[in-house]
């Protein structure tokens, strides 16, 4: 399986945003450097915004085209069609949920199979969740230390999410809102990128 690989720190400088929510990813970036003064032409500037919201959620070039034209087609306003349906894939559920301290470790949590959708093993990333769909621990997969751990360290509070930590279950109980999402984004830029 494809998946974005390389070195988060510097993914996050070179982007200028903490794209993994690591509290020491940007400490680096702090110090500065010639290259933060650097000059970007508007396309440069798209290019940036739209590399920044792959890196949010961890999704290759052609994946990520494939989610922009399927929003395209969808509707007259895309850019909110676009964050929603990335922010509803199951990997990213898994991790806004507290199951998983990052979107990586939550992409390989699903791919080993950890997870039930509605009672039935998902175990592709991409899968997408829809309104009252309920994620869950495997039972087999809950005397495991780590989701444990992760689910009380935790800091997400999100309002389209419920979560049970005591029966290790999330539900998704409605489509997120665009000011929800916890994400820096101008997505209209992405729009402009794609509109050339």
């Amino acid at each position: 399986m494809a998946k974005m690989m390389g070195p988060r720190f510097k993914l996050c400088r070179s982007l200028g945003v903490n794209v993994v929510g690591h509290p020491k990813a940007m400490d680096r970036a702090k110090q500065g450097t010639s290259r933060d003064a650097r000059k970007l032409s508007e396309y440069g500037i798209q290019l940036l915004e739209k590399q920044r919201l792959r890196a949010y959620y961890g999704v290759l070039e052609k994946q990520f085209t494939r989610y922009v034209d399927k929003a395209f087609r969808a509707g007259s306003n895309p850019g909110p069609i676009i964050l929603t349906s990335l922010e509803t894939r199951l990997d990213n559920m898994v991790y806004r949920m507290g199951f998983a301290r990052s979107i990586r470790q939550a992409r390989q949590m699903v791919n080993h199979g950890h997870f039930l959708v509605n009672g039935k093993k998902v175990d592709r990333p991409s899968y997408a969740i829809h309104e009252g769909d309920t994620i869950s621990l495997k039972e087999k997969s809950r005397s495991s230390k780590i989701f444990s751990e992760n689910l009380e360290d935790c800091n997400f509070v999100l309002p389209y999410i419920e979560v049970d930590k005591d029966n290790f279950t999330g539900t998704l109980i409605r489509r997120p809102a665009r000011e929800e999402l916890p994400i820096e984004i101008n997505e209209q830029l992405i729009i402009e990128f794609y509109s050339r």
